[in-house]
């Protein structure tokens, strides 16, 4: 008996009459995939050796979609992985050019005396060329170059995970999250003009001098001593005034733009959330970096989070925001005997022996439809008289520039006077999201001209020292077609998250942007999330806040 298994023939179907099964089964077996990873295939030609030249096209499918059908071997690919991968280096095509005009400065510099310090603009010394050498004049030694180039290019630079603005705890209940793609896709028209309802605050007027403002005839930008007055919304008393009396959604024109722009952003931030009864308030959390500008946020390559560095995420946010801050009170007529336009009610924020920043507040009202009347702070920074007579209001921002070497970016001082539209896509592409923000606040308030200035520092190692190298200004409404921003997405955006809360039960909820995913999360958070434990004046302070919105 043998111990080997018995060999059975298979059977083989035979068709005389052609080529394929004999028989069919009876099941409906559709021709289109049920999905891209299922490849049933297409019928062939086998009487064609070689693809025609003249009709590379002829055998392509007529049904649907062709790339259903097509095999991509990266597909495939993308599953493989190497155990040991140190031995690569990564390749980009793009940085063989850039390497060449340095390799040749450097044979120059060894030509002429140098000792191979000349890489990316660094000289040997005053005695290879007899002048000041370039790393005095950008302050920079060879081994700092050479950092700065290999983070320019993102050599061996490493994956950076962003951290939260709040840390999420573990009592916190998550109510929904919403991706980019779904926000991008809402949208609510027909929201009309903001009316207002109070205005207060006083504006001074414009200095026509800073239009005239370029490379040739910079200014010095100067420390202005004035207090701006960043108050949430449910610390402002004529939102606590009118809310006894008309509208259910109240918030700060800040709030509303960082949601509202919230697809544009890559930083974390987030928003609390008050429910009572029917009336929500929208605030922001004490003590936070809500308040200070992002620099270069939406850049392929973010400042990077070094402690103690001026070039830092935080150090750059603090020198934007107070930039932006002394450029906004420069450029006004300032003195005792200047004119200034006045609005109806003083300043909310006034105190006794402080000099306030020239500020003027609209408190406006939107209809967004279903029974949400919407009711937001808004304000303008300066006026200036029209070729009417007419009074033109304006909201005055700042873009600042701290070292094009490492950004990458176009050098102010070469391209400002000849070719600002180029320093301007820059600008739009590095900070996509502030520059959205300022002109949704802009569009809010009704301002008629937004006013951009451009400063920069005097040297890349000084981030003290300031100059106005030129100024520009837009409409509002056309900056916005120009840049893509669509008001109708950004008041969707706003009326699905109120909607989503509205849905819920009385309480407090955080709206907070994912510091590494472009979505949005929405939690359901205790009364006492952000108060300290020993902080019984807080606790006693939102209880009458509380009892005076229920009266």
């Amino acid at each position: 008996m043998s111990n080997y298994a018995p060999f059975i023939k298979p059977y083989v179907q035979y068709n005389e009459h052609g080529w394929g099964p004999c028989e069919v089964p009876d099941v409906d077996v559709p021709y289109q995939p049920f999905c891209k990873s299922d490849r049933i295939g297409k019928i062939c030609d086998w009487t064609v050796t070689m693809p025609e030249k003249k009709f590379p096209s002829k055998y392509a499918s007529s049904f649907g979609n062709s790339s259903q059908y097509a095999y991509f071997h990266e597909d495939d690919d993308s599953t493989f992985h190497l155990v040991d991968n140190s031995g690569l280096k990564a390749f980009r095509p793009y940085q063989r050019g850039r390497y060449r005009p340095n390799m040749r400065n450097n044979a120059r510099g060894r030509g002429r005396g140098g000792r191979g310090n000349t890489a990316m603009g660094v000289s040997g010394g005053p005695s290879a060329g007899g002048g000041t050498s370039n790393s005095t004049k950008y302050g920079k030694t060879g081994r700092e170059t050479r950092r700065t180039v290999g983070r320019r290019f993102g050599r061996n630079a490493p994956s950076r995970l962003r951290e939260s603005s709040v840390m999420v705890r573990s009592n916190w209940v998550s109510i929904e999250e919403i991706d980019f793609p779904r926000l991008l896709k809402l949208a609510l028209p027909n929201i009309k003009e903001g009316q207002d309802i109070v205005t207060c605050g006083s504006l001074e007027y414009y200095d026509k001098l800073y239009d005239r403002v370029n490379l040739r005839n910079e200014k010095p930008l100067l420390k202005m001593d004035r207090v701006v007055h960043t108050a949430t919304t449910t610390d402002d008393p004529v939102i606590r005034r009118l809310s006894k009396t008309m509208g259910n959604i109240f918030a700060t024109d800040e709030i509303l733009a960082t949601i509202m722009c919230c697809t544009r952003s890559n930083y974390s931030w987030d928003v609390v959330i008050e429910k009572l009864g029917t009336k929500v308030f929208l605030d922001k959390r004490d003590n936070t970096q809500f308040d200070l500008l992002t620099v270069n946020e939406t850049s392929q390559e973010p400042p990077l989070d070094e402690e103690g560095s001026i070039n830092s995420v935080h150090s750059l946010a603090m020198e934007a925001t107070l930039i932006n801050h002394n450029f906004s009170q420069q450029v006004l007529r300032i003195g005792d005997q200047e004119p200034r336009y006045k609005f109806d009610e003083p300043n909310p924020f006034e105190e006794a022996g402080v000099e306030l920043a020239s500020m003027g507040y609209r408190y406006r009202q939107w209809d967004l439809g279903n029974d949400l009347v919407l009711i937001a702070r808004c304000k303008h920074n300066g006026v200036v008289q029209g070729p009417n007579g007419e009074m033109q209001f304006l909201s005055i921002k700042a873009l600042n520039e701290w070292d094009s070497k490492v950004t990458n970016s176009v050098e102010w001082r070469q391209k400002l006077d000849t070719q600002r539209g180029a320093v301007l896509a820059s600008e739009l592409r590095n900070n996509a999201c502030k520059l959205a923000r300022w002109t949704v606040e802009a569009v809010l308030a009704g301002s008629d001209q937004l006013k951009l200035g451009y400063v920069s520092r005097v040297n890349p190692r000084d981030h003290l020292r300031h100059v106005i190298l030129g100024t520009q200004q837009f409409k509002p409404q056309e900056f916005a077609t120009q840049i893509n921003l669509n008001m109708d997405n950004a008041w969707g955006v706003l009326r699905c998250l109120i909607d989503i809360v509205m849905k819920q039960p009385d309480g407090k909820f955080l709206i907070m942007k994912d510091p590494n995913k472009p979505m949005v999360r929405l939690y359901d958070i205790p009364e006492n999330a952000f108060d300290s434990d020993g902080d019984e004046e807080d606790d006693d302070s939102s209880e009458t806040l509380g009892n005076s919105i229920d009266n």
